[in-house]
């Protein structure tokens, strides 16, 4: 089996919606989870290749651009909010072999901690 192949069934394997983002924002890769998520539960269609924000409201669009910004200046994954969905959202950065930020990606988790 192929590496590339490998980890798209590792990604697959994550139970939560994981949409990694290149640094001009134009998203690149959705696990199954979030497949279904955006495709299914939100209705959007084609997400490969536009841009984050198609699926934003803006007030989200400001926190990503604030944290992306973060990200480029060396800055470690950033936690955004706790949605609706009681799961805590990450934008976690992915660097190259030299450290320089290649995109992102979003990562949420189930929040057990009481609010």
């Amino acid at each position: 089996m192929e590496l590339n192949a490998i980890m798209g069934h590792i990604l697959d394997a994550i139970p939560y919606p994981v949409v990694f983002v290149d640094t001009e924002h134009v998203i690149r890769y959705l696990n199954k989870r979030a497949r279904y998520h955006y495709h299914q539960e939100r209705g959007y269609r084609d997400l490969i290749g536009k841009s984050v924000f198609d699926c934003h409201c803006p007030e989200s669009r400001k926190m990503i651009e604030e944290a992306v910004e973060g990200l480029r200046n060396h800055g470690q994954e950033i936690f955004l909010k706790v949605n609706a969905r009681n799961e805590r959202v990450y934008i976690t950065p992915v660097r190259d072999g030299d450290g320089n930020l290649v995109g992102y990606f979003e990562r949420f988790e189930k929040n057990f901690t009481k609010t």
